[in-house]
């Protein structure tokens, strides 16, 4: 009798990951990779102006351990597991990371996180770190893809209400980090079994608030990390991981997925590249509302002018940013705000920076605005039979804005700036790493890390680029009680 661990998809996904490891992947793709480290690393960086971001670093640091590998932006190393706890938490904190549709993941929040942390671990150069990114990626998407249902046109994992993000993120973190570790198509596959019991996540606070949903990357980034290590000190996994009788798709969507989607083109066919980046720091299905206001915005209306504005949405989409609808209108946090399309549409009305918007366009100072409020509470969120039709493969709006003259005006946005139709270029992503790490990296540092990851795969560590996202080392102060010494010639040389 066969081994049945040669025919099951995780075997499958496993032999897939080992192979592009060792041979390589397409250029594109590696390209691809290489910007989405460069994205989470701005991430990291700006999401350290938020007060759960230090709390995740103090947390981890109070852990202790070995010193294996970088907290983005803090000068003290931490374990592998940690840096990729903290680093998970601090790219999807402000909601400003890439997702892929329709399966609606934001993948590179974890899988980068927990890719540069075992890549510091080992000691493991660029090129094998761009490979086991792109791999982790590509797991991550097919997983959740598995999980999408056509005929409803959403996410049965979003649909039961589980953070798909947090769940199939694990799993490809798990991969990506067991490839950095040395491990061969079984040990990636011991790490999926390992993994599947830790991945996890609920979307709840999505609707009605709380910080939680800041945690799941980080989590998820650890899960992976901790499960690659776990299979290398010998623990293992059933090989009928995914598909078994008791397995992941069972457990997450009550045996209700699509095998194909993991398998059919594998190696072959890449989701990579077309993953969409964020160009404003907000939940995804804000964004066309905010293309929205800024075109009103750019057509001459002010916000005098406003006697109400009608966002059409998917249906899907509204229990997310516009119910209940009276909380969506007054956030009380510029967090609460970023999943607001009530705020989304009057924000781009008012214009901003970044790219259009930017993270200063999105304070509990401003959440709370007057003006703002005002605005808000004149914007209703229905559903739109146009919008129904393209998503979740795009999130259209159609904003219908009628004027205190009586004049009516309408904005259709229905595909995603980021996305490959309305591509960011490569000066829009350095606008934003630029934006993203300004007042905490100086300039040169700054251009250094672009230029360094930009080019990763010929790099033969990763260590120093993120060491160049360190505050600088605070000078000791000279003990009173020893005079400090003449420098000899040398030493002043």
């Amino acid at each position: 009798m066969s081994d049945p661990s040669e025919v099951t998809l995780g075997a499958q996904v496993a032999r897939f990951a080992v192979d592009a490891a060792r041979h390589g992947i397409p250029d594109d793709v590696a390209a691809s990779a290489r910007q989405r480290v460069l994205d989470v690393l701005g991430l990291c960086v700006a999401a350290h102006r938020l007060e759960t971001s230090a709390a995740i670093v103090d947390h981890v640091l109070d852990q202790g351990g070995h010193a294996q590998a970088t907290i983005v932006g803090v000068r003290d190393r931490v374990t592998a597991a940690q840096a990729a706890l903290a680093n998970g938490v601090l790219a999807h904190s402000l909601d400003y990371d890439d997702t892929h549709l329709p399966s609606v993941l934001h993948p590179s929040a974890s899988v980068v996180p927990a890719a540069l942390a075992a890549a510091e671990h080992t000691g493991a150069d660029g090129a094998l770190t761009v490979r086991a990114v792109a791999v982790g990626l590509e797991v991550a998407v097919r997983l959740g893809m598995a999980g999408y249902d056509a005929e409803l046109g959403n996410s049965v994992f979003f649909e039961h209400g589980q953070h798909a993000t947090s769940i199939t993120g694990a799993m490809g973190s798990a991969v990506a980090a067991s490839l950095l570790y040395g491990a061969d198509e079984k040990g990636v596959l011991d790490a999926l079994g390992v993994t599947a019991s830790m991945a996890s996540g609920i979307i709840e606070a999505n609707r009605t608030g709380g910080t939680v949903k800041r945690l799941h990357c980080g989590l998820a980034a650890q899960s992976g990390v901790t499960a690659a290590q776990l299979v290398r000190r010998g623990f293992t996994g059933p090989p009928t991981v995914l598909e078994g009788r008791f397995g992941f798709f069972e457990a997450w969507l009550h045996g209700r997925f699509r095998p194909e989607a993991v398998t059919e083109g594998l190696g072959k066919e890449w989701s990579v590249p077309g993953i969409f980046f964020k160009p404003y720091p907000a939940n995804h299905f804000t964004h066309t509302s905010i293309d929205a206001g800024l075109a009103l915005r750019a057509r001459g209306i002010r916000p005098d002018d406003v006697a109400s504005i009608r966002i059409g949405a998917p249906t899907a989409v509204i229990r997310t940013i516009g119910q209940p609808l009276e909380t969506k209108r007054t956030p009380q946090t510029g967090y609460q705000a970023q999943f607001s399309g009530p705020y989304a549409v009057v924000a781009g009305l008012l214009g901003g920076g970044g790219l259009g918007l930017g993270l200063d366009d999105f304070t509990d100072a401003l959440a709370q605005d007057p003006v703002r409020r005002a605005l808000m509470a004149t914007v209703d969120v229905v559903p739109d039979p146009r919008c129904d039709a393209i998503y979740p493969h795009q999130f259209p709006a159609v904003v219908t804005l009628r004027t205190t003259s009586g004049e009516v005006v309408v904005e259709e946005v229905l595909t995603n700036r980021g996305g490959p139709e309305r591509p960011l270029t490569d000066d829009e992503l350095a606008c934003k790493f630029r934006d993203n790490v300004a007042g905490r990296v100086g300039t040169a540092d700054a251009d250094a890390v672009r230029h360094d990851v930009l080019a990763l795969d010929a790099l033969p560590r990763v260590d120093d680029v993120l060491r160049r996202l360190a505050p600088p080392a605070e000078p000791a102060a000279a003990s009173p009680a020893s005079p400090t010494p003449h420098p000899t010639e040398e030493e002043s040389a």
